[in-house]
């Protein structure tokens, strides 16, 4: 069974950093593909960044040079850096992974990320 399991959400204040984790029941490289999502009240589920097997990146135009994704040296964890938060970052995050590239993406729980003062 996939499982996906987020961690690090909380409250931060504008311009702070959060790092989230994703824990999964397979090792990073199981997956063909590794992203981070989020959701704003409102708003639809939006892609963040996303790492593939060989270790490709790609972000979001709207986080672009503020978060970074990457693998730990633990094989079944990855990770987003999030840096010079904006209350417009505020939003779930949700890890997602897809074992073949078109495959089924798999979804994590989510954790909470809220930016305020």
């Amino acid at each position: 069974q996939v499982q996906l399991v987020e961690s690090g959400g909380g409250l931060v204040q504008p311009g702070g950093s959060l790092r989230l984790s994703c824990t999964t029941s397979y090792t990073a490289n199981d997956f063909a593909i590794m992203a981070w999502y989020r959701q704003a009240p409102g708003k639809q589920r939006e892609l963040v960044a996303q790492i593939t097997r060989e270790g490709a990146t790609n972000n979001g135009d709207s986080v672009s040079g503020r978060f970074t994704i990457f693998r730990g040296n633990a094989k079944n964890t990855i990770f987003l850096q999030m840096d010079a938060l904006e209350r417009e970052d505020t939003a779930d995050y949700y890890c997602g992974g897809r074992m073949t590239t078109y495959g089924i993406l798999f979804w994590g729980q989510g954790t909470e990320v809220t930016v305020s003062s």
